[in-house]
């Protein structure tokens, strides 16, 4: 008799809702297999409500006891075009340290992650192949743990677009929004929107009416003209972009819950005194954070605002702080504990950065083509009933 049948046999013995608890704390790898015992277990395996369970289950039960987890791809070399296919998790311990936790590989050379959430990846494939000119807008959802790989149905083409996954837990449901935008000012006209829902498979078409603010003379009010390509961030349940409106700069806000743009207004006068390098948008413990990179005039030396937003959504809430920081070439993100994640020119490494004592801690890794820091990490069974 085989281990599957004598598992059937054991549990037929069972009621089904102790079944059902019992398979709900079984690693995925292990879900994948127990599929072909029965049809009744894959039925029940496969059900969206069991996914969501094992998905919860799993976060309750995951390891607390770390700073969170990195999840990088290494630098590709640049004789060779291809971007890099390899993808490591790295848990990021206590003690500071690094720990490799898993590897694996990208079904197809991804050249911009969009996101991740919940096991589950956001990819972007561009190719400049005139032969494959449908790539450059492909858009694929991705779960390593289960391999399943879903591309999603064509979008319109357009100069320049931004994307951003978010999910929406009172539906249980995934979402995928896509600004797209003129770059030339001749052609320009207002930005648009459409909206990817994993429940039905299907794009729809959204219009962009910003709340709290009326646009220029020249643009229709509350319309936005191009969003800021290297900014992009889910937080509080929203996706969040730097966006501008004419000579108006903001945060655009783009609820998952009830599909509704709104604005956030930036720190006043927060370029002042400051040569920028670059910005980037994060949660910095807890709240949402506008991190700008730069040179400081009056000293003549690199500097880094981390101006935080101690109230969300109110502007007066904003508050700076200062800390030098030399040859930043990019900013990847916050951990939990408030350290930034950055890559620096002279020498090229990447490391961890503490604003309060000043302290880095270079990580013992490769140099990543990108990189995403996620406080927790689980293997799902997310896109399995797709």
């Amino acid at each position: 008799m085989s281990r599957s049948t004598e598992m059937l046999s054991l549990c037929e013995l069972l009621p089904d809702n102790v079944v059902f608890d019992i398979l709900t704390r079984l690693p995925v790898k292990s879900l994948i297999r127990f599929r072909c015992v029965s049809q009744s277990w894959n039925s029940t395996i496969t059900n969206p409500i069991f996914i969501t369970k094992h998905l919860d289950l799993a976060y309750s039960l995951s390891n607390i006891n770390n700073n969170g987890y990195l999840l990088f791809t290494p630098l590709r070399n640049f004789l060779d075009p291809t971007p890099s296919k390899e993808w490591t998790t790295f848990v990021y311990n206590t003690n500071r340290t690094l720990t490799q936790i898993s590897r694996f590989e990208i079904p197809f050379p991804s050249n911009l992650i969009i996101g991740f959430c919940n096991g589950m990846f956001c990819l972007a494939a561009k190719n400049d192949d005139s032969d494959e000119k449908d790539l450059r807008s492909s858009l694929y959802l991705w779960n390593p743990s289960i391999r399943k790989l879903k591309k999603l149905l064509a979008t319109r083409p357009s100069d320049r677009a931004i994307s951003g996954l978010g999910y929406h837990p009172q539906n249980n449901d995934y979402k995928i929004l896509r600004v797209t935008f003129a770059i030339q000012q001749v052609t320009r006209k207002p930005a648009e929107a459409e909206i990817y829902t994993l429940s039905t498979d299907s794009w729809r078409k959204a219009v962009i009416s910003v709340e709290s603010f009326s646009a220029s003379d020249s643009r229709p009010n509350g319309s936005v003209d191009q969003v800021y390509l290297p900014t992009r961030l889910c937080f509080n349940g929203a996706l969040h972009f730097i966006a501008f409106s004419g000579d108006h700069k903001f945060i655009l806000s783009f609820d998952i819950n009830d599909e509704r743009f709104r604005e956030i207004l930036l720190p006043q006068n927060y370029l002042e005194g400051i040569v920028k390098h670059f910005e980037r948008l994060a949660m910095f413990k807890g709240s949402l954070a506008l991190i700008v990179f730069g040179e400081h005039l009056a000293e003549m030396s690199d500097i880094c605002y981390i101006w935080v937003m101690k109230e969300y959504g109110v502007v007066e809430s904003w508050a700076r702080k200062s800390v030098p920081m030399k040859q930043v070439a990019e900013f990847f993100s916050c951990t939990i504990n408030g350290e930034l994640l950055v890559e620096r020119f002279v020498p090229y490494q990447s490391f961890l950065f503490d604003p309060e004592s000043l302290n880095e801690e270079i990580l013992n890794i490769p140099m990543p083509e990108y990189m995403i820091y996620t406080p927790n990490f689980v293997e799902s069974l997310v896109l399995l009933d797709r």
